[in-house]
């Protein structure tokens, strides 16, 4: 597959121009306004159209709301379910198919205030910034951004990142053990610098995929957020909720997502996870 460069280029300068909106997303309460097209255009200099891109990826991520004749507002904060997994029981098996990658960007730069806050080091501190297409059976199925502090993984190569597993990589080359992860998944669109290396058309539906990777030492080791094709793949959830007998006097509240009533509540719901790629229709 053909990668267009000028395609790779806006993609990534638009990446950054979202980065630098959600910083002031960040910042702010839901409610609270953010500076204007006009004044962001100015302050991080990029063309409107490049701004108004990426906002509007915001806006359809809900993060933004749009008034019009008054401005954006940073929405309000969205309900968040947490499925506590036990240890034992969880696992996240790779996805069918022959997957690989292509680097649209490897670079060594400073973390910035919303990078320094994910991975708990200084906004000055240099961090491994690597942008990749994920392909499998050479179809492109993903974009991955991915942020690495520097001084975890001094040698990582564009090697490691294009071929096999970056985390067996971390154990075996660079001493880092990964042992858990946090991940957020909610639904999204996609771009047209993102349609264009994805292969589908402009507002193609996708799955917005966030990521925190902790090592045996709980150090934040890999910050990284993706875009994945809502056409082609799909998440499935198997929930083990445990044995009826012996179970504690239920507690106020229930599950978030499970009726009152319908599982009694009291103990970690349990569940694995996998990813499935779906054939071309």
């Amino acid at each position: 597959m053909e990668i267009d460069p000028a395609a790779s280029r806006a993609l990534l300068k638009r990446e950054k121009v979202r980065d630098a909106v959600l910083e002031l997303i960040e910042e702010r309460r839901p409610g609270d306004a953010i500076p204007s097209e006009r004044v962001l255009c100015a302050e991080l200099g990029v063309s409107r159209p490049t701004l108004r891109a990426a906002v509007d990826q915001l806006v359809v991520a809900g993060l933004l709301v749009r008034e019009h004749g008054r401005g954006m507002f940073v929405a309000g904060e969205k309900i968040t379910q947490e499925l506590v997994p036990d240890r034992r029981t969880f696992s996240l098996p790779q996805a069918a198919g022959t997957w690989t990658s292509r680097l649209l960007e490897f670079s060594t730069q400073r973390a910035g205030a919303r990078v320094g806050r994910k991975l708990r080091i200084s906004p000055a501190a240099e961090i491994r910034y690597v942008a990749r297409l994920r392909l499998v059976d050479g179809s492109p199925m993903a974009i991955e951004y991915l942020h690495v502090p520097a001084d975890l993984a001094p040698d990582l190569t564009r090697h490691e990142l294009e071929n096999g597993d970056l985390y067996q990589y971390l154990e075996e080359r660079h001493g880092v053990q990964v042992s858990e992860a946090v991940q957020a998944i909610e639904p999204t669109v996609v771009t047209r610098g993102e349609a264009d290396l994805l292969d589908v058309p402009e507002l193609s539906p996708a799955l917005l995929f966030e990521r925190l990777t902790s090592d045996t030492r709980n150090r934040p080791v890999e910050y990284v957020h993706s875009i994945y094709r809502g056409d082609r793949y799909r998440i499935v959830s198997r929930l083990a909720l445990g044995p009826r007998a012996e179970r504690p006097s239920p507690p106020d509240g229930h599950h978030p997502g499970i009726p009152p009533g319908d599982f009694m509540p009291g103990e970690p719901v349990t569940f694995s996870t996998r990813g499935v790629v779906q054939g071309d229709l």
